[in-house]
């Protein structure tokens, strides 16, 4: 019998857009590889950049929000593995699953664990430590919600090493719940970089809708001319998703700092740009720009934020130079354009960085190897859940049951309509 894979998303993958929608097809093809057969479900509209599913031979299923149409279209699938994309799509979706096809292997992928998203950016208002925030931060409502997703799955992929320590150390997540699975790329061809000389310009890439790369850009605006007043032949190109309208008014070729709207082949303007430039203040997971100027051969200049997650476990040092104050990040940035010493040391590790980090050989093995082993005592795994198991006690079912409820109102108010 022909195993079958689910992914629930939480939108239609754009790979182009985001790092999440990279992070989806990633997963698809290690499950192809793995010998599913892959079927996308998802209950959002299409949005403009979507083409990322044609050509890969997986099936499609549009799906709705507090309709159990999705419970029929499950019960008919009965797939081997279900991969909820993010933990709000598990609440949604998750209860559902468990009641319709429970022989199925049902894990989350975080994305980023979006409590410590959400506890950093609130910091950074507050003006409060972000890298590591304070219990007042951080034990919020959507860490509870989170967390409790995370112990309803049987497997939980955490994209950040340091997420995995912070599940197991502060939220006292047990270890065989938890699955580090960092972006997953083919090695990098560094025989097709562009040299120091045969690249140009900073760039920062990333998608408008995300709180952390809207700050970024505002940071940037602020303390470019200090860099662009040692550098007055740079420019800064600005790419990213979705860009608002205020954010176009923003371009300004005299002076260097260009907002340039989507890229098409992101890949193709990274490589292009001798730094990638990336002063991110809060956020969480590992960052997609920053692993893609790796594959790229492009050195960069980040924080402590950015970094985190692509170097530090591992020992290995910074592909560019981490600075944390305005004035430290416009000394590196300067430093690592005009330093082409500095500059090759910094591609050189990128390529030693990419290889321990990323290797999508030895990532898929290790996956396949870890999904196999729960599939095989999934009975025990569950046993032993205890946190789990009682979180699927009807008093912890707030979820499902407004859910519910909510149908049941949708329906009514179709029948008095017809009346």
């Amino acid at each position: 019998m022909a195993k079958t894979l689910l992914i629930v998303g939480y939108v239609w993958p754009e790979p182009r857009s985001s790092a999440a929608g990279t992070r989806i097809l990633q997963l698809i093809r290690w499950a192809q590889t793995a010998g599913y057969e892959v079927t996308f479900a998802c209950a959002a509209e299409k949005g403009a950049n979507f083409d990322a599913l044609d050509g890969l031979g997986i099936g499609t299923l549009a799906i709705a929000l507090n309709c159990s149409s999705f419970d029929t279209s499950v019960a008919q699938l009965q797939p081997t593995l279900v991969i909820f994309d993010r933990f709000v799509t598990e609440e949604q979706f998750g209860w559902r699953v468990q009641q319709a096809c429970p022989a199925a292997l049902r894990v989350l992928d975080s994305e980023d664990l979006h409590c410590l998203r959400d506890a950093r950016q609130r910091a950074h208002k507050a003006k409060a430590c972000v890298l590591s925030p304070s219990n007042e931060f951080l034990l919020s409502e959507m860490a509870q919600r989170e967390i409790a997703a995370i112990y309803r799955c049987d497997l939980t992929l955490v994209i950040s090493d340091a997420e995995v320590v912070l599940l197991q150390e502060r939220f006292r997540v047990p270890a065989d719940l938890l699955f580090h699975c960092p972006f997953m790329y083919a090695p990098p061809m560094a025989e097709q970089w562009l040299s120091y000389s045969d690249k140009q310009h900073f760039i920062f890439i990333g998608n408008y809708l995300h709180a952390p790369n809207w700050d970024a850009i505002l940071f940037l605006r602020a303390w470019w001319p200090a860099i662009r007043k040692q550098l007055p032949q740079a420019e800064l190109h600005i790419y990213g998703a979705y860009p608002p309208k205020k954010a176009m008014q923003m371009d300004n070729p005299s002076l260097g700092f260009r907002v340039l709207g989507w890229a098409k082949d992101a890949l193709q303007v990274m490589s292009d740009a001798r730094v990638c430039l990336a002063p991110l203040r809060f956020g969480a997971g590992i960052k997609g720009k920053l692993a893609e100027a790796m594959l790229c051969g492009t050195p960069s200049v980040t924080t402590d934020i950015g970094a985190e997650g692509m170097h530090q476990a591992q020992q290995l040092p910074w592909p560019g130079i981490i600075a944390n104050s305005a004035d430290d990040l416009v000394a590196a940035a300067v430093a690592l354009y005009s330093d082409q010493t500095l500059w090759y040391e910094a591609q050189a590790q990128g390529l030693v960085n990419t290889h321990a980090l990323f290797d999508r050989k030895r990532l898929e093995a290790d996956l396949t190897q870890r999904v196999n082993g729960l599939l095989q005592r999934l009975d025990q795994h569950r046993l032993e859940n205890f946190m789990g198991n009682l979180l699927w006690q009807q008093q912890y079912r707030s979820t499902e049951f407004m859910s519910r409820w909510i149908e049941v109102k949708s329906k009514l108010k179709v029948i008095e309509q017809a009346d």
